[in-house]
């Protein structure tokens, strides 16, 4: 049987876990638009690799640093579920990480290249991260079934 304590530091990961969640799928939602201005909007010279990205507009730098953030972020929700022993918040949190990893990928390819099939990585990828902390999101909220002897 939990006792309260256990209980209580529980609720509290939950907590911190459903935040980071939230938050991190907000920047997505922000880096996505940012994706599109930057895809609709702005002039990439390819084939000055992924520093022209910081020195061709404040759009794409403001892009790329979002970009970095979502790595950051993304780190930071696989210690917030490891820490919180929660199973399904690690997986959501891994596999989030690495949807966001290759859209990191298909972002310097596509400063690289130019090319349609690298900016349809990014927001492919961009999707299935947002899928997972969307879904992180709701087995944070969900309470924690009750155990019985």
């Amino acid at each position: 049987m939990e006792s309260a304590d256990q209980r209580q530091r529980a609720v509290h990961w939950r907590d911190n876990l459903a935040r980071g969640y939230l938050a991190a799928a907000i920047m997505l939602v922000i880096q996505y638009a940012l994706g599109i201005w930057v895809n609709l909007y702005c002039t990439i010279p390819t084939g000055k690799g992924v520093g022209q990205a910081f020195s061709n507009g404040a759009v794409l730098a403001l892009h790329t640093v979002v970009g970095l953030l979502l790595i950051l972020a993304a780190l930071s929700m696989i210690i917030r579920a490891v820490a919180a022993r929660h199973r399904p918040s690690i997986v959501a949190s891994a596999i989030g990480l690495l949807a966001i990893l290759a859209a990191a990928g298909a972002g310097a390819s596509f400063v690289n290249d130019g090319t349609n099939g690298a900016s349809l990585g990014m927001a492919l990828a961009t999707a299935v991260a947002l899928l997972c902390y969307i879904v992180g999101l709701f087995v944070a909220c969900r309470p924690a079934p009750e155990r019985t002897r």
